[in-house]
């Protein structure tokens, strides 16, 4: 993309306009007095300085282009009641373009009714000055057509911005969609290989025996399958450590649930792993019957661990239904766990 600097563009535009100050100022003989035509130079020099000033890019203050509206009024009535509207009069009307830049530069910096209206202004004062054929003969028809220029390039700009943002949100939606599939992608490749190490050697056992195992690795394989359940659940609440308390505790008989549920996924790595440890020391050191383990979503709070005791209970990750939570009877039930492990 080829860009040109703002302070160039500034720059070409202060000296543009200095060349009108110094055609006014060499024809200050004409008019029979020069008290207007310096007036209206000083109130030139105002508008474009303030037009021009640095400041930061976009569109023109209201009281900036106000106060060029009112200098472009009054700058021909200033000097013009001082000139012969009948005699060749050169250079004094020196207005004439002097009030075609300084709308330019407002139609460029977007307030183009402003523009016209000062524009519009300038043609009805030559009318009733001059009469139609002044229009041409000092330049009022070529300020027209500089504010049309500015303005027409100035819309073709703004719809040239608005695309271009267009375009880059799109293009930045298209990334985060490719993101978003590549890491699904991934996520299903890591879960197919942690399925495969695990399940493969049950599986060939079972294709090996068709299907006819004894008790223990029936229970294995309900063991195994809570393991891979919890790959999927409770994927941010494993590590080596808590993957092995879980197995214990479902060796000793309890059941355990694992829930992830997005709410540690900002946790940097020192934080998950001492959020992991403590977690994996809790498992160890209950005796609950069924433990409940969640994220949470919470400035204070990361993890919840609740463990229960007691109660006629059916695992579903043993074999009840396949939906890994535990049915039972919570009247009979005693709470032996509750643990909040902070942020």
């Amino acid at each position: 993309m080829i860009t040109i600097p703002r302070g160039l563009i500034v720059a070409l535009a202060a000296v543009f306009s200095a060349y009108h100050v110094v055609l006014a100022i060499t024809s200050l003989g004409v008019p029979d007095s020069p008290v207007a035509p310096i007036i209206a130079i000083c109130l030139y020099v105002l508008a474009t300085v303030f037009s021009l000033w640095p400041s930061r890019p976009g569109r023109m203050p209201l009281w900036v282009a106000a106060f060029d509206l009112a200098a472009s009024i009054a700058m021909p009535l200033l000097v013009c009641s001082t000139l012969d509207a009948t005699a060749d009069n050169g250079y004094a009307t020196w207005y004439v373009a002097a009030i075609g830049t300084l709308m330019t530069i407002t139609a460029v910096r977007g307030r183009l009714v402003v523009a016209w209206v000062g524009v519009g202004f300038l043609v009805l004062q030559t009318l009733v000055w001059a009469g139609p054929a002044a229009l041409g003969f000092i330049g009022v028809i070529g300020s027209v057509v500089w504010v049309g220029v500015a303005h027409f390039g100035a819309r073709a700009l703004s719809r040239a911005s608005r695309e271009a943002r267009s375009y880059s949100l799109a293009e930045r939606e298209a990334a985060d969609w490719q993101a978003a599939q590549d890491a699904h992608l991934h996520e299903r490749q890591v879960r197919l290989a942690t399925t495969d190490r695990m399940a493969a050697p049950m599986l060939r056992r079972i294709v090996e025996t068709d299907g006819d195992l004894s008790d223990a690795e029936r229970l294995e394989c309900r063991q195994l399958e809570a393991a891979i359940r919890d790959e999927i659940r409770g994927r941010m609440l494993l590590d080596d450590g808590v993957r092995a308390a879980v197995r214990d505790a479902r060796q000793r008989g309890a059941s355990v649930t694992l829930l992830d549920e997005g709410g540690i996924d900002d946790l940097d790595d020192d934080d998950r792993r001492r959020t992991l440890t403590t977690l994996r020391d809790a498992i160890v050191g209950t005796a609950a019957d069924r433990i409940i383990v969640r994220t949470v979503s919470d400035d204070q709070v990361a993890v919840t661990v609740v463990g229960l005791r007691g109660g006629d209970q059916r695992t579903a990750a043993l074999g009840d239904g396949g939906s890994g939570v535990a049915v039972d009877d919570d009247d009979d039930e005693e709470v032996d766990l509750w643990l909040e492990i902070p942020r």
